[in-house]
């Protein structure tokens, strides 16, 4: 299996917003059924991809393109943060994420801490992120213990739970 991380070209922005939404929408909707509503806004994801500290690579095995991840790279204080990572289901279960992860370890060796968040319902982020990948659980965001960087006016029920996680590099 030969996985490549590639910078996100500003011609595939489209397909990595379009490929997040649709990962999370589907395991949201494993959980809780069909939606409407886009669990992942468009917003959230250009937010991400957008800001300054951001990078953004995509994901390819093999040569097909089966995901995507946005960084947030601190150079001054080498505390990193994953902000989003997804696969295309098809690709889940080949152990390409952990493959991903430690490539991004290699890449970034002067991080001290890397921060992350996954809804409560994502069994198996939880199990990824602690299990595979070496995460601890630091921190639970739910109603009485909201996340500080979320407005409290944009909160939404499904959506107010969740885990931080960090992982310490030294």
């Amino acid at each position: 299996m030969n996985i490549i991380l590639e910078i996100l070209q500003s011609e595939d922005r489209e397909m990595f917003i379009r490929h997040n939404q649709i990962a999370f929408q589907k395991a949201f909707e494993e959980e809780f059924g069909v939606s409407d509503e886009m669990v992942l806004p468009r917003k959230d994801v250009e937010q991400s991809l957008d800001k300054g500290s951001s990078v953004a690579y995509c994901i390819f095995c093999d040569g097909v393109w089966v995901g995507g991840i946005v960084l947030s790279i601190d150079e001054n204080t080498h505390r990193n943060s994953l902000d989003l990572f997804f696969l295309n289901p098809e690709a889940h279960g080949k152990s390409i994420g952990a493959k991903v992860w430690s490539m991004i370890e290699k890449m970034y060796p002067s991080t001290q801490v890397w921060e992350t968040h996954t809804p409560y319902f994502e069994k198996r982020n939880i199990h990824f992120y602690v299990n595979k990948c070496g995460f601890h659980i630091v921190e639970f965001f739910n109603p009485h213990h909201r996340d500080p960087h979320i407005p409290t006016d944009n909160h939404r029920q499904d959506m107010e739970y969740f885990f931080r996680f960090e992982k310490r590099m030294f």
